[in-house]
């Protein structure tokens, strides 16, 4: 699991092709969004120019189809203005032309290569796709964390056939994922939210070989509160995920992990929070009614428990936080967990936007730039993007 990293290597004259993740949101007229995915990887880029490198920067934006997405020209601006610095786009992201421009990279330069996915050949890793991107490079850099969990030419087929490394942010989160997960200060306790049990089952039996506690909100802890007997109304809920929800709590009573339940919840008849909304014990959800948010009893619970701990994960929001009547509960969750002294890991598109409207970034101390890798490390899944990095001594 522990890679070289960027720092191990003498750049100087050497072309530098760096896996970045600039796959920003996009405004309907075609500006960025947010930059703080290309903010995120300036101390690569920049560790890199100053090492006298010769880098080439390879990103995808958006989901092309049949050779047709978003070009990255805005991304190229807005870097440009970061490192106070033209930076050119090239016209393809491999090529003839494209060699002849980076060919022409003096020490220190700079390049973006155009959207990757425009050609479908990054996506299903071809031999040719990756052979044209090696035809580039000298050293290949991943930084690209959210898009480790993805077989694609430029971040696993290039780095099988040039000497590859991991970047400063790669690095960091395999950093972070090591302190909580593979040797973590005990005691440890992990916060999951989200809709469905079958797409965190995975995570939760690979999470009771190691956590001491295990607090489940979200719509599917209501599986868990029906295999347990209880009531829950019209809350979503998994029926064929039943006996695995009574097994899984089954299994960790054997390993002695605790495995808390909300006690209570924030209800409505309507999803949207136009109606009446109630506050009931969670097991006990009158016919017609559905949980939406864990309730003010389950948040101190929660609040309280994670006080102990002296390593927080948190994967996934535990109510509809995007509505104000249901966001309480996430939004209390996270002001805690800034506030602790534990080491608090979070990750997940859903969990990163409550943090943010929390407004406590700052107090936590590591927010994963990747959902979908973030999700597969936890489960105990390796990363093709990490695994073909070289080992570090």
């Amino acid at each position: 699991m522990q890679k070289r990293t960027i720092d191990d290597l003498a750049l100087a004259g050497r072309r530098v092709f760096i896996r970045v993740d600039f796959n920003v949101p996009l405004t309907a007229d075609g500006a960025i969004g947010s930059d703080a995915r290309i903010r995120k990887s300036l101390p690569t880029i920049r560790r890199a120019m100053e090492a006298g490198g010769r880098v080439i920067l390879a990103s995808h934006l958006g989901r092309p189809k049949n050779g047709v997405g978003p070009s990255l020209a805005p991304v190229a601006q807005r870097l440009g203005e970061l490192l106070g610095q033209p930076v050119p786009l090239a016209p393809d992201c491999v090529g003839p032309t494209v060699e002849a421009m980076v060919a022409e990279l003096p020490p220190g330069g700079v390049i973006l290569l155009e959207n990757v996915r425009l050609h479908p050949g990054e996506t299903a890793n071809a031999p040719e796709m990756a052979q044209g991107f090696a035809r580039l490079a000298d050293v290949v850099v991943n930084d690209a964390f959210g898009t480790a969990h993805r077989a694609h030419a430029s971040n696993v087929g290039v780095a099988e056939l040039v000497p590859s490394v991991a970047g400063l942010l790669m690095a960091d989160e395999l950093a972070f994922f090591r302190r909580a997960m593979i040797a973590p200060e005990r005691p440890v306790a992990a916060l999951l939210g989200g809709a469905k049990v079958s797409t965190k089952i995975q995570l939760i039996e690979s999470l009771l070989a190691r956590m001491n506690v295990i607090l489940i909100g979200g719509a599917m802890a209501f599986t868990f509160l029906l295999a347990r007997g209880g009531k829950v109304g019209s809350s979503l809920v998994e029926p064929e995920m039943l006996e695995v929800a009574s097994r899984t709590e089954a299994r960790a009573r054997e390993m002695g992990v605790e495995l808390l339940l909300p006690v209570d919840a924030v209800i409505a008849a309507n999803r949207d929070g136009s109606g009446e909304v109630r506050t009931v014990p969670a097991d006990a959800i009158p016919d017609g009614w559905m949980g939406l948010d864990v309730g003010p009893a389950t948040a101190r619970l929660f609040a309280e428990r994670l006080t102990d701990m002296r390593t927080v994960i948190w994967n996934g929001p535990v109510g509809v936080f995007e509505i104000p009547a249901f966001a309480e509960g996430t939004l209390s969750l996270a002001r805690a967990i800034a506030k602790g002294t534990a080491l608090s890991v979070a990750g997940g598109g859903d969990t990163e936007a409550a943090i943010a409207k929390a407004g406590v970034a700052d107090g936590i101390d590591h927010i994963s730039t990747g959902g979908g890798a973030f999700l597969e490390l936890l489960e105990g899944k390796e990363l093709p993007g990490v695994a073909v990095l070289t080992d570090a001594a």
